[in-house]
């Protein structure tokens, strides 16, 4: 009779299992040392200014006047006893992770009351430029959406977006030397913009579900092809053309944006960032409250079933693919056409790939990318304030920061995040 040995590791033997709560805890607990040790530097009549932009009923200004080391002193015990209890095994989980989300979300506040200390920033500025930021990231990770939910991996988003806001901008360009006025040459370029992520997620499609190539493979190809076709645009047509630098105007929502803060962050914006709530609620409703979003799941999750069923799987996720390149490619208009009115070379900096991660964050549903995205969108802006703030940190250093929220969230320290069970695997109809 055959026998069968297990291999037990030294952290089984001694029943200690290492999750990501002791990892949290762990993390809190070094935080919550290090501010405290820090807070002795801070001398304790320094202040810092929070503002909000608006004036109170009496006409003084909204602001928030916090001393820096009591605040602290305060959230470094916080931090260390928050660790120490989700440490000792006997207290309940429940309490455990509500104390480390606390910790987590006093994390964001603290880091911007310590780099202030001594001056005063402006809290709803800081919040307008995050959720700005975040507009790329989120609009690509609901594209991510719509084509792993069919079960197709689409790590060509950068490539897409590339692709936008090349096409959309170049187009823009020589509408506008051909006469037409601005804000017709801006929404057609916008439309080519849309256009030009079409054409690249059909690629996709093609290469992925017709030819059934490598997914992962294929997403690289698009990515590379992008970055080679719209450098040869750019050196072709734009730096021998004279470019514009207009981009598209700020549309306030009226009485909305009259609101204080909200209305400064959510109601006074440009197109582009509309219409991200707007594709935001919208990918929501077909995909879990229609029967074509749940077809979409089906194929995503047993495709030869939901073949059995009648549906055709290849269709599906061809229309899929599509809407899902559309909507990356006015990802990319956002950058040229909507931030900057310019084109360079590369100029998505991997805002792509970083859209995966708040995908894989928000674990495949709208509103969590959505809470990914404004968790990137946020560390860009910490940067710009950092350096608004002249903290001594590298300039080097901040523009990382994204790119190392990114490395965390896809080691999987948000949690688990399950992909559809077909995501990436190529299907062929019975009898072929």
């Amino acid at each position: 009779m055959a026998t069968m040995t297990t291999t037990v590791t030294p952290v089984e033997r001694a029943g200690f299992k290492f999750t990501r709560q002791i990892l949290f805890a762990v993390f809190f607990i070094a935080v919550g040392v290090w501010t405290l040790f820090g807070a002795q530097n801070v001398a304790g009549d320094v202040t810092t200014r929070l503002t909000f932009g608006f004036d109170l009923p009496d006409g003084s200004p909204a602001l928030w006047i916090i001393p820096t080391q009591a605040y602290m002193i305060a959230v470094a015990l916080l931090y260390v006893v928050g660790g120490a209890v989700a440490l000792i095994p006997n207290v309940p989980k429940r309490v455990k992770f509500i104390w480390l989300i606390i910790n987590g979300v006093l994390l964001i506040p603290t880091v911007l009351i310590v780099a202030a200390a001594g001056n005063s920033t402006n809290v709803t500025v800081m919040l307008q430029v995050s959720v700005r930021l975040a507009t790329p990231v989120v609009l690509g990770a609901i594209a991510g959406i719509w084509c792993e939910r069919s079960g197709v991996v689409n790590i060509a988003i950068e490539g897409m977006m590339l692709a936008g806001a090349c096409f959309g901008f170049v187009a823009m360009t020589l509408f506008a030397a051909g006469g037409m006025d601005t804000f017709t040459a801006q929404a057609l370029g916008v439309l080519v913009s849309v256009l030009a992520g079409g054409m690249m997620s059909a690629l996709h499609a093609w290469l992925s579900i017709t030819f059934k190539t490598d997914q992962v493979v294929s997403g690289t190809v698009i990515n590379i092809l992008a970055i080679g076709l719209t450098s040869f645009v750019r050196r072709e047509v734009l730096l021998s053309s004279e470019a514009g630098r207009e981009t598209l105007r700020t549309i306030n929502i009226p009485i909305l944006s009259d609101i204080p803060v909200l209305g400064d962050v959510l109601f006074k914006g440009r197109p582009i960032f509309y219409a991200m709530f707007i594709l935001m609620f919208v990918t929501h409703i077909v995909l879990f409250h229609t029967r074509w979003g749940l077809r979409t799941r089906a194929v995503g999750e047993n495709p030869r079933a939901a073949d059995s069923l009648g549906i055709n799987v290849i269709r599906n996720r061809w229309i899929n693919v599509i809407i899902g390149g559309l909507v990356a490619g006015l990802a990319g208009a956002w950058f040229s056409l909507e931030t900057n009115g310019s084109f360079d070379d590369n100029m998505t900096s991997g805002r792509g790939f970083i859209a995966l991660a708040a995908m894989i964050f928000g674990k495949f549903t709208p509103f969590g990318a959505f809470g990914g995205g404004l968790l990137f969108g946020f560390s860009d802006a910490l940067g710009q304030r950092f350096q608004f703030l002249g903290v001594p940190v590298p300039n080097q250093f901040l523009q990382m920061v994204p790119y190392i929220i990114t490395i965390i969230v896809l080691a999987g320290l948000v949690g688990r995040s399950v992909a559809p069970k077909a995501d990436g695997v190529p299907y062929e109809k019975e009898g072929k």
